[in-house]
């Protein structure tokens, strides 16, 4: 009964439906006891159930954006946090929306108590529902297929998550054709790590005549055609790739959503509050400037000057441009704590409203630093298709040591893949990321460009 596919989709969506239906029930206790009695007018019912609806689906859209019915894919701790925010914006707009119903502004005292209540619930849930999906889902057994390329980067991702992968058995591609297959068919799923493209067909067809679940490493060539559109003139099928950034309407709108997201951060009285304490606490540290600017490329290799709050000591780059590492001797107190919660990018939002950089975008590079990167990675520059961003696709899924070459995959991933909904999510979820260490710090050692390995499409 567990291995049936019906059943465990049953069990999930059941697991998915208690939560929704828990926090809303916590609501609605709330709601019934606190804030319905400070109604001018009487609520009927069916507002009642109107209140209700609003409330679940406010929580599901929340939760959709920051993943947090993702029970296959998130570990205790991030799925729990990913609970946590989004019900921390579900019950602060269903807070002001109370407060439009009462006609005054609402006692915030019963919402709080509320999200203490909806906390112990995201414990107790989380903690059944990882044990449930264990049951349902115990971790699968896996081939790595390897060619010259080092496949170790892409095991240690893997080994962070055994309680869904285990790596049983390598084999290289170039093996005997009859003793890989039979190798393939002794697990329950294969990886294809930067194998020829040659090879990777011939197995990739393989495994989907035998029905096997396979995992592949993308090559650049892989998401430029994601984004390519059928042409239907022609009886044989027929992909055009179009490499021009986004279309007229997409950047029409994009740059809509830049002007709106930057003038509510602008909002002078948050603006400036932040301003004044921070610009104070940098000046007091070492009484150097407050502001920092740099030569930054954006779209079409543009150049302008990047705005931010200075992280670093005066000075710090006489001996010239690097990236930062971890522990960096040059990032002063305040910089560590700017860093750690994005505050430093803060005024880059004067650079979005003059059309200079984007809200959501590839993180803008460095004249010599991206030269670099484009020695050992020529496609490197693809990122120039869409302008710069002060958050980004690369940014909110990647982590602090995922390599440049695995940043351009994403970032191209993004550039192929444009929706209007997915600068909405990664706004959105840029909250999240604020308060991950890992995705906070500076650089490994491994990662500089001096070390970056060029890596040929085959």
């Amino acid at each position: 009964m567990r291995n049936s596919r019906t059943f465990r989709r049953i069990v999930v969506l059941t697991l998915i439906a208690l939560a929704i239906a828990g926090h809303t029930a916590i609501f609605w206790h709330f709601w019934n006891d606190a804030y319905i009695g400070q109604m001018t007018r009487q609520f009927f019912f069916k507002g009642n159930m109107v209140l209700m609806f609003v409330y679940a689906l406010l929580y599901i859209i929340f939760g959709n954006v920051y993943g947090a019915f993702r029970i296959r894919k998130l570990r205790f701790a991030d799925l729990a946090f990913s609970q946590i925010l989004a019900l921390f914006f579900t019950n602060i707009i269903i807070y002001l929306q109370v407060s439009m119903l009462t006609l005054e502004i609402a006692n915030p005292v019963p919402i709080l108590q509320m999200s203490i209540d909806n906390v112990l619930c995201i414990v107790l849930w989380t903690w059944v529902s990882i044990g449930v999906y264990k049951w349902l889902y115990p971790p699968r057994d896996m081939l790595l297929v390897y060619s010259d390329h080092d496949p170790d980067n892409l095991v240690k991702k893997f080994q962070t998550r055994e309680d869904k992968y285990r790596i049983k058995e390598s084999i290289h591609c170039d093996t005997d054709w009859k003793e890989l297959t039979y190798t393939i068919k002794h697990h329950q799923a294969v990886i294809l790590c930067d194998i020829p493209s040659s090879h990777r067909n011939n197995i990739l067809k393989y495994c989907y005549s035998i029905d096997k679940r396979v995992y592949v490493t993308p090559k650049l060539s892989d998401l430029i055609l994601r984004g390519a559109e059928q042409n239907n003139m022609f009886d044989s099928p027929l992909l055009v790739s179009k490499i021009k950034g986004l279309k007229w309407e997409q950047a029409f709108v994009k740059r809509c959503i830049d002007i709106v997201v930057s003038l509510i951060l602008c909002v002078p009285a948050v603006f400036m509050t932040i301003l004044v304490l921070v610009g104070n606490i940098i000046f007091d540290h070492d009484f150097g400037p407050i502001f920092y600017t740099q030569i930054r490329l954006t779209q079409n290799r543009k150049e302008f000057k990047i705005i931010k709050f200075r992280s670093m000591k005066v000075d710090s780059e006489k001996a010239g441009a690097r990236l930062a590492m971890k522990d960096d001797d040059r990032i002063t107190t305040m910089g560590k704590v700017l860093r750690a919660t994005h505050l430093d990018e803060l005024p880059q939002v004067f650079n979005i409203l003059i059309g200079q950089m984007s809200v959501v975008g590839p993180r803008p590079e460095r004249p010599e630093i991206a030269k670099e990167y484009e020695d050992s990675i020529p496609e490197f520059a693809f990122r120039l298709k869409v302008k710069a961003g002060l958050t980004g696709y690369a940014q909110v899924f990647g982590k602090y040591n995922t390599t440049p070459y695995d940043k351009l995959k994403l970032d191209l991933y993004y550039i192929q893949q444009y929706k209007v909904w997915t600068d909405f999510q990664i706004i959105l979820m840029t909250f999240k990321i604020m308060f991950i260490k890992e995705n906070t710090e500076g650089v490994d050692k491994e990662q500089t460009t001096a070390m970056l390995e060029k890596k040929k499409e085959m």
